[in-house]
């Protein structure tokens, strides 16, 4: 009788294991950069956008599938190898169902090969660089993030190009920077518009004076309408040409969006054209009309930038999670390619061939409210994914 008891309480054992682990929270973790870098502000707005995002696509019960969500959070300190380490011991040790991170395009290039050797997804939010989804990528990468050909193509079109157009280039150089300007120069081919000059400066300079010189000699005697475009994240690249005062050679600036505390140097440039990723004030559906007004009643200020980056991240996970048949990884591969999903910005699609998520951007004009801290980036228009030419990263086999 005892043996037959035994047998009974392994057998009772082995039926609820299974039962236990569909049980226990589902983790999810978020590799970001939030100490060692004036992008932590980037890091932290992802991660407030993602909360609020995964809150909205299970209707406040951080729930899916009757598994609870658990969030899993690591600082990467803006290093690689940190950031290597910590998503390896993420998908190892921790047995997360997937990834997100993570804030610089430099360190995620370094986590591409991790996803592929745990053979585990990594969605990339909000990294940039368009090498992000490149010959380099893999097919357990997956990208919310817009790239750098959606922010030049876009600021191409807000700069109408044609052969009396004279621009030069400022970037940080780095994959975000150099990537920048890539995407820009294949923007402005077949439009007759001139690239006389590119500068890269270190990724936190301070002393913009030769490369400001350089800029305007370059531009200063062309026969057309000269523009620096500003390329740049973490530093204010608009201050130091606007004090120079490139209007004496008849220069402009243009530059794309940006958090908003630096936007407030963009009040000095009214009238400034260019192309914006997020403005809380510009996209019209119900996903943003939440995610406005929730986070103006529990921060007392709009939705920023990342904020928006990360709630769409959450919405585009959570759908996967709830579509999937079941959450290996093979699985969600199938799910999310061509998937599409809600967003804060309107509908977003996983491209099959190489991950990117596509996705609309915004042309501004530069608008100043003294009521107002920052410059505001007024809507112009919406310009939709099929408008611009985003090259293909890689193909889906890799």
């Amino acid at each position: 009788m005892k043996k037959l008891f035994a047998a009974l309480a392994m057998a009772s054992a082995l039926i609820a294991a299974p039962a236990m682990a569909q049980d226990s929270p589902a983790k999810i973790a978020l590799i970001h950069g939030l100490s060692g870098s004036p992008l932590e502000a980037y890091s932290k707005q992802t991660h407030t956008g993602f909360e609020m995002g995964l809150e909205y696509a299970t209707k406040g019960t951080n729930t899916i599938k009757g598994r609870k969500i658990e969030l899993v959070k690591k600082d990467s300190q803006f290093k690689p190898d940190v950031a290597r380490a910590l998503l390896a011991e993420a998908y190892a040790d921790e047995d997360v169902v997937l990834a997100v991170g993570d804030t610089s395009s430099g360190v995620t290039m370094s986590l591409l090969p991790v996803a592929a050797e745990n053979e585990k997804i990594l969605v990339v939010e909000p990294a940039v660089a368009d090498g992000l989804t490149g010959k380099d990528s893999n097919r357990f990468v997956f990208k919310t993030s817009r790239n750098s050909s959606m922010d030049m193509q876009a600021q191409a079109l807000a700069l109408k190009p044609d052969d009396k157009l004279y621009v030069a280039t400022l970037a940080q150089d780095y994959a975000f920077g150099r990537d920048g300007v890539g995407a820009f120069k294949a923007a402005l081919e077949g439009t007759g518009a001139h690239l006389v000059h590119e500068e890269y400066v270190p990724q936190q300079t301070t002393d913009f004076t030769a490369p400001v010189e350089r800029l305007f000699n370059a531009l200063k005697d062309q026969p057309g309408r000269k523009v620096i475009v500003i390329y740049v994240a973490g530093i204010d690249g608009m201050t130091p040409l606007v004090n120079a005062n490139p209007g004496r050679y008849g220069i402009e600036l243009s530059t794309g969006g940006n958090i908003l505390p630096a936007m407030a140097a963009y009040k000095q440039v009214p009238g400034m054209e260019g192309a914006i990723y997020y403005y809380y004030d510009a996209p019209k559906n119900p996903v943003n009309d939440w995610f406005v007004a929730e986070h103006q009643k529990r921060f007392n200020s709009p939705p920023d930038f990342f904020t928006a980056g990360g709630f769409s991240a959450a919405m585009a996970i959570a759908k996967a999670l709830e579509t999937a048949s079941d959450w290996e990884t093979e699985t969600l591969i199938k799910t999310m390619e061509g998937m599409s999903f809600d967003t804060p910005k309107g509908t977003m699609t996983f491209r099959p061939e190489d991950h990117q998520a596509m996705q609309s951007m915004y042309h501004f004009k530069i608008k100043v409210d003294p009521a107002v801290a920052w410059a505001i980036p007024e809507l112009v228009r919406e310009i939709k994914p099929e408008e611009m030419k985003i090259p293909v990263g890689r193909n889906n086999q890799q």
